[in-house]
């Protein structure tokens, strides 16, 4: 049977994303890993780092520079995992600081060209997903350990890296409107990586809380194809 235009599509996507892992892989092995230990306070032991990453804990190959989920070590990790871990590590700027006020995706330094790409494959599909579900949506934010704040029908600060906060904010649709959905992120985030990684960031937080909600994805969320 001749493979189809999607079928190829998806195939070279997937090509793409195993090639950008693997240079991402040889950057982490020529990194200070020590250096990293002590400005991350991360675990360690002679074999591996660890870092936490929206609750879950990752495992980092001092050897091979792989990293495997520590709850399940076959787990095949989704390409905006993998990258945000690598990008907080080679990105982070000595001595970055948490800024501790929270702005809109259009207002992080260098971001605003990507403004609209965000809006239409994170935020939308995160409103539909939730739209009718604010319940799901706050019971799932509270499964990742969120603060909750007063905005919004369900508002909740949830930290990514511990360096690295992001507020999650829904507004349930109705008669006249239809859901809103924000993700907010530190004024300074780009201190701790690359400004086309915050979207990287926001894409796992929404298909995390989708996961935990138990609910359906509508539309297609950036980046998770791997």
């Amino acid at each position: 049977m001749r493979e189809s235009y999607l079928d190829t599509d998806a195939r070279e996507r997937t090509d793409n994303y195993a090639m950008v892992c693997e240079k991402w892989r040889k950057i982490f092995l020529a990194m200070d890993m020590e250096d990293l230990v002590r400005r991350f306070h991360l675990e360690t032991d002679e074999d591996a780092l660890y870092i936490t990453f929206f609750c879950e804990r990752y495992r980092l190959d001092r050897r091979t520079g792989m990293v495997t989920s520590t709850d399940d070590p076959e787990e095949r990790l989704r390409f905006n995992t993998l990258m945000c871990i690598y990008h907080l590590f080679h990105y982070s700027r000595p001595g970055a600081e948490i800024n501790g006020t929270f702005v809109p995706f259009r207002q992080v330094k260098n971001a605003s060209p990507f403004d609209p790409a965000f809006q239409r494959t994170v935020l939308k599909p995160l409103a539909e997903t939730f739209s009718g579900h604010p319940d799901l949506l706050e019971q799932a934010c509270r499964e990742l350990d969120g603060q909750p704040v007063r905005q919004g029908d369900v508002g909740s600060v949830i930290n990514a890296f511990d360096c690295i906060p992001l507020t999650v904010l829904f507004w349930d649709g109705d008669d006249e409107f239809d859901a809103q959905a924000n993700i907010l992120f530190d004024a300074d985030i780009t201190d701790f990586i690359h400004e086309e990684t915050v979207v990287c960031l926001a894409s796992e937080l929404a298909a995390r809380l989708i996961r935990r909600s138990g609910l359906t994805l509508k539309g297609i969320l950036v980046g998770q194809d791997y």
